[in-house]
């Protein structure tokens, strides 16, 4: 079979010279638009987004920022998978989208719902979310109700008889309610994160907040307001 190929060859020179010569130019002219990249970038239009929390623990991260805005971003148009992590002070959401959603369109989308973000119980952590999944629903509105919140009711004759005034009580709640962070101490090839927990979560830590001593007795909330 080859000789006869080779023999063949030999008798019609022009005619292989020929079909030489346009193999080679359908090649460049291939080589010239064919679109392949040298690294060739096989992952799923994915958008991060990154939010620093400087000092803060990865507990009060995923509370504070990574919960509600994984939630949000539960919503956006044609996402598939939406991933959050939190580790010390940094906070990653990972929106990953449908097959072939444009990149640049997904970019766009993220910022508008990030806008969204809310902090109502139960409305706008779960059923606000299953709603807007259903086929048919583009936008679910939350209207009424109450925003969850503490609020403190001070006493003005306790106040009075403490001598304490209503900026104490205000810098005392603003200073209690947050984590401060340390600093790593490393221990048999080990590093340990030290940092002061003070981040409130109920009525029972706002009682016992400290406002000021008196006479070497700290004068709490709960004395002063309830």
């Amino acid at each position: 079979m080859i000789a006869r190929i080779i023999a063949w060859s030999a008798r019609n020179v022009l005619l292989v010279l020929f079909a030489t010569a346009v193999t080679v130019a359908a090649e460049v002219w291939s080589l010239r638009t064919l679109p392949i990249d040298a690294i060739a970038d096989l992952s799923d239009a994915q958008v991060n987004v990154l939010t620093e929390y400087p000092g803060q623990a990865p507990q009060v991260v995923e509370d504070q920022v990574t919960y509600p805005l994984t939630s949000a971003m539960l919503t956006v148009p044609l996402s598939r998978v939406v991933r959050g992590v939190s580790f010390f002070g940094i906070s990653f959401v990972y929106v990953i989208s449908e097959d072939g959603v444009d990149p640049y369109w997904a970019r766009s989308r993220v910022p508008e719902y990030l806008s969204l973000a809310a902090l109502r119980s139960l409305q706008d952590w779960v059923m606000r979310f299953a709603i807007s999944r259903a086929d048919g629903v583009s936008e679910v509105a939350c209207v009424g109700g109450f925003v969850k919140q503490y609020s403190i009711t001070v006493d003005p004759v306790r106040m009075r008889a403490f001598g304490i005034t209503r900026s104490e009580i205000d810098k005392a709640v603003g200073a209690r309610n947050m984590d401060s962070g340390g600093r790593t101490v490393e221990l048999s090839e080990f590093e340990f994160v030290a940092r002061g927990c003070g981040y409130l979560g109920g009525i029972a830590d706002l009682e016992i907040v400290p406002i000021r001593a008196v006479g070497g007795v700290p004068v709490l909330m709960r004395d002063v307001a309830r």
